[in-house]
């Protein structure tokens, strides 16, 4: 059974950091591609970005520059750095692959707020 555990949201100030990690189990973890979304109250879930097994990434355009994507298959989790966090950021992040089909974690809050 595929398990994502996701960790490290909070609340932070504008400007700040925060990392999240996803520690996935029930799957061969290097061979999958892994994805962060997140889901605004009161919005659709969005994509966010992904990393493929061999290490390409893409982001969403709202985010280029500021977040990077990264993975450990030695520890079977997957990263997000994100950076110059805005209000707008302030979202429950979520990590999802597919194992024939769409597994997703529990999710993380993350608010940005002074």
């Amino acid at each position: 059974q595929v398990q994502l555990v996701e960790s490290g949201g909070g609340l932070v100030q504008p400007g700040g950091s925060l990392r999240l990690s996803c520690a996935a189990s029930g799957m061969i973890f290097s061979t999958n591609a892994m994805g962060w979304y997140r889901q605004a109250p009161g919005k659709a879930r969005e994509f966010v970005a992904v990393i493929t097994s061999g290490g390409s990434t893409n982001y969403a355009d709202f985010v280029k520059g500021r977040f990077t994507i990264s993975r450990d298959n030695a520890k079977n989790t997957v990263y997000l750095q994100m950076n110059s966090l805005k209000p707008e950021d302030t979202a429950v992040y979520y990590c999802k692959t597919r194992v024939g089909h769409d597994y997703w974690g529990q999710g993380t809050q993350v608010t940005v707020s002074s």
